[in-house]
């Protein structure tokens, strides 16, 4: 009884671990060493910087225009990065601690500034709402708790009731927390959409732009081949549907408002045309990567990513350690 007791605890801890995504193992120091410590590797493994000083100094340019819209309570000596990668991916992401991305792909797609900034938007959101600690931190405490249940399940009789229910009870608690844990990478990804938009508007351009974005990937994504609750990702129309509720009912004022701009004349001038200057951007990486899917775009931290490419062999391990206990 008090092995089945101890399983109970371990099992409604996992529970109220998942129920807890907004828990942060991290400091804001750890965040920021990851990040950097990462981000050599990821840039050259996307194709190093786009070869053009101009169009780096445009983008650097937009991007801390628009950290004039963070909160206060964020730390002001993050080291900010905003990076154009020479990568023909159709991209973006951003690492803990400040260091954000543009593929050169995703950046020849777009129409103007304003859609720049809705994708280095919502870029900042994630690193300003710390979803990368929130996944490391939430995977971190669910695998304990998982694996506690598992260590109480292993050691008990063969013939009890504990290690009975508890054969099946612990492979479906793995399953479905980690359906939950994409689940927050859904919810991570709406936050981060509506941080974008939000530093769009203070720093004065027409947050629509974050709505052609979502069009613009929506087109190069093609049929989703994944159901929405089995992604780190929400599906493009449920993003879309979400940006367009902010729009009628948050940001209504900005509509035909000369004050929030889109500057496609600019965009054309200061990033299109030097683009198309360039040699073709090539992939930039050796290695199959979620980051070549548009649906999947914005792997912050690379967390959420590698959660659903997992998820087979996640599956799989499950099913053989059921088989075992």
């Amino acid at each position: 009884m008090r092995r089945t007791s101890g399983l109970i605890i371990v099992m409604l801890a996992a529970s109220a671990l998942l129920g807890g995504c907004g828990i942060k193992l991290l400091s804001w120091e750890r965040e920021i060493a990851m990040g950097l410590e990462a981000a050599p590797q990821m840039t050259a493994e996307f194709g190093g910087e786009t070869p053009d000083a101009e169009v780096q100094a445009y983008v650097d340019e937009v991007g801390r225009r628009l950290l004039a819209g963070v909160d206060e309570d964020i730390p002001e000596d993050l080291p900010w990065e905003f990076t154009l990668l020479d990568s023909g991916v159709i991209n973006a992401f951003a690492l803990p601690g400040g260091q954000v991305y543009l593929s050169r792909g995703l950046a020849e797609k777009l129409k103007d500034e304003a859609e720049m900034a809705g994708v280095l938007g919502h870029e900042i959101g994630h690193v300003t709402a710390r979803h990368g600690n929130q996944r490391v931190s939430s995977q971190i405490l669910f695998n304990a708790g998982v694996a506690g249940a598992a260590v109480a399940v292993g050691v008990a009789d063969k013939e009890s009731r504990l290690r009975r229910y508890g054969t099946v009870a612990v492979p479906a608690l793995a399953v479905g927390g980690n359906l939950v844990l994409l689940s927050y990478g859904r919810g991570e990804e709406l936050e981060a959409d509506e941080l974008g938009m939000k530093y769009m508007a203070a720093a004065g351009y027409d947050p629509a732009g974050q709505r052609g974005v979502m069009e613009t990937l929506k087109a190069a994504s093609g049929p989703r081949s994944t159901p929405e609750w089995l992604s780190t990702h929400p599906a493009s129309d449920t993003r879309i549907d979400r940006i367009d509720r902010l729009l009628a009912e948050q940001y209504g004022a900005t509509r035909n408002n000369p004050s929030y701009v889109r500057n496609a004349d600019a965009y054309e001038r200061r990033m299109l045309s030097r683009l198309r200057g360039l040699p073709p951007a090539g992939h930039g990486s050796t290695q199959q990567s979620l980051l070549d899917n548009p649906a999947l775009w914005c792997g912050h931290c690379a967390v959420a990513a590698s959660s659903e490419k997992n998820l087979d062999q996640l599956l799989q391990a499950i099913s053989e350690m059921s088989a075992s206990l």
